[in-house]
């Protein structure tokens, strides 16, 4: 039997759980957009400096297998607001696109899909999002913003409805210059050859007036399509605070930092509030097209990129700095994720490399290799989280849902199915084990791969019902269509699956066979009714990104002016940003 001395002292290491009758806590919650999980010094960067999120990781609680619930924007950040997979709410495309590109599309995150913010609203939380949101805006008309922010629980919103592209960026040509990749030159030319051969000898003949209207309505056509690329910015790169649109298009010079300030001024705001807050601050930095303030260009060594992780590591600090000096980091969880990994194949249009790091892990964006979906996961709560602990569990972005919903005091939707799962008694020491025996991997909507991690067993297998045709270089990234798609003709089926033992193989290097795993096919037969039980609890919704729901509607087009004047207007872009000379580190 222990003594009372040891059990004392253990209590006094131990974090305390939370008391009945505790004032409910506050959630700052920080999402990096692409950030590579080998970006930061706590994930083992060595030459990229992260000091304020390497000293969260430090003085918090650190996941090591921490994953995102897709390795596309969209979907991701769909599941880390519900606590569901993408497909459960419509959020999972089953063509090439699975992200919103424009702003006037009428698909986006269903009204009847329950985010924690929304439940946070009605346990009597004041609720913000600053920076991206990417889950839609309007359904039938240019204002009735039944995607948008407020229409999710989230009372304040100060950012963009879609995402940073490079044609946000002037100088960094066009995310549309992209599809020349997906147009079959070849079979083109070889059909125009062809047709002017057969016209030649007369085998097949065609009026002067059809070819000369064949030819305006190619003319015509790349016209119209040079117009829709030169206007797009105008359209889509747009600021809102609220429902209003006021800055169209946004400029990104500065633009992390009036976000900053829009964040310190909300946490001000809450200190003299008696009501608890939720902070959703969501990065749209790593993102291409590649934009720093000025103090923070040059000062890395690593390029525009490395700039852009400083200045976001600059406004880590500045939240933390701002919790502290409001006597709040007590009171406060802190957790910092990245919504799914760096974007390997962004190169900008000059050939500079505009992309993160995997660290040892293989691929990256796109993939459900563990370079694209194992990212960042980083909880502080002083008192309450112990300080360097570090879990090597399988962890998902969804776990946040429950986790959040349950610390405010609310209960959890019982109608629906919640996937991710109440992450404190792991966090807290607790228990040793996540709850996730088996966390599913979607590419798009279709399953792309099983992760399971057996009872009793330190083993986390992992198998591939299908991969990416990767084009090298190096065989690590899709370089010919700049992102890797789900869809046939450009993957690879396995049967029987591709199995890794990620606690053998982190790289994913080697695939087992049943020469070198001797139980190789009752661990596949394991995996496979797994996904055929899981597939089978997936009811049909309606696609939120299909082909109909992706269009630009003009009637749905957010605009600070009038269409016939192209949508501008900078009324925002003087807002003051806070002072950044103090502690900025070069690399």
């Amino acid at each position: 039997m222990k003594s009372p001395w040891i059990l004392l002292f253990l209590g006094w290491l131990l974090p305390a759980p939370l008391a009945q009758g505790v004032s409910k806590p506050n959630f700052v919650l920080i999402m990096v957009d692409d950030l590579g999980i080998g970006d930061l010094g706590c994930y083992g960067n060595t030459t990229l400096k992260t000091p304020h999120i390497d000293m969260l990781a430090r003085d918090g609680v650190k996941l090591t297998q921490h994953l995102a619930a897709s390795p596309l924007c969209t979907p991701s950040r769909a599941a880390f607001l519900t606590g569901r997979y993408p497909i459960r709410s419509g959020m999972a495309a089953h063509r090439h696109v699975g992200v919103y590109i424009i702003s006037a599309a009428s698909g986006g995150l269903p009204q009847e899909e329950f985010t924690f913010a929304r439940i946070l609203k009605e346990q009597g939380y004041m609720t913000a999002l600053i920076g991206k949101w990417h889950l839609g805006l309007n359904c039938e008309h240019s204002s009735d913003h039944c995607h948008h922010p407020k229409a999710h629980g989230f009372d304040h919103f100060y950012g963009i409805p879609l995402t940073n592209l490079r044609d946000c960026q002037p100088g960094h040509g066009s995310v549309f210059y992209n599809v020349h990749a997906h147009i079959p030159y070849g079979t083109l030319v070889a059909t125009l050859a062809t047709f002017f051969f057969l016209h030649a000898t007369g085998v097949i003949a065609v009026s002067r007036r059809l070819a000369l209207g064949l030819v305006a309505l190619l003319i015509v056509a790349l016209a119209l399509f040079g117009l829709f690329v030169l206007t797009f910015p105008n359209f889509n790169c747009f600021l809102m605070r609220g429902e209003e649109v006021v800055e169209q298009p946004y400029v990104s010079e500065n633009l992390t930092q009036r976000m900053t300030s829009e964040a310190v001024e909300f946490l001000e705001r809450s200190e003299n509030s008696d009501r608890p807050f939720l902070l959703f601050f969501s990065f749209l930095q790593v993102h291409t097209a590649l934009f720093a303030s000025p103090r923070f260009r040059g000062k890395s060594l690593f390029g525009l990129y490395g700039d852009t992780v400083m200045e976001v590591d600059w406004t880590v600090g500045q939240i933390i700095k701002t919790l502290e000096r409001l006597k709040l980091k007590e009171k406060t969880l802190v957790y910092l994720t990245s919504d799914q990994g760096p974007h390997l194949e962004e190169i900008s249009v000059h050939g500079e490399v505009h992309r993160g790091h995997s660290g040892i892990y293989k691929a990256g964006k796109s993939t459900n290799w563990e370079g694209g979906i194992r990212v960042p996961g980083i909880f502080h709560w002083p008192g309450q989280l112990p300080a360097g602990k570090v879990i090597d569990e399988p962890t998902s972005n969804m776990d946040v849902f429950p986790s959040v919903v349950n610390l405010a005091g609310a209960s959890i939707p019982n109608d629906r199915q919640i996937d991710g799962r109440d992450l404190m008694p792991l966090l807290q020491g607790g228990v040793e084990r996540s709850e996730h025996e088996f966390l599913f991997h979607y590419c798009n909507a279709h399953l792309n791969a099983v992760r399971w991690h057996p009872a009793n067993s330190t083993s986390v297998w992992k198998a591939f019902f299908f991969t990416p045709d990767f084009y090298p270089k190096n065989g690590t990234a899709c370089f010919h269509t700049h992102a890797c798609f789900c869809t046939e003709g450009y993957v690879t089926h396995h049967d029987p699956p591709l199995l890794y033992d990620l606690s053998r193989d982190l790289s994913e290097s080697t695939p087992l066979t049943p020469t070198t795993e001797p139980n190789f096919t009752s661990i596949v037969e394991v995996m496979v009714e797994a996904a055929r039980v899981h597939s089978q609890g997936i009811k049909p919704v309606v696609d939120q990104l299909s082909v109909g729901h992706l269009l630009w509607k003009p009637w749905l087009q957010p605009c600070c002016s009038s269409l016939s004047q192209l949508c501008r207007c900078e009324q925002d872009h003087q807002k003051g940003s806070l002072n950044t000379e103090v502690e900025i580190h070069s690399n």
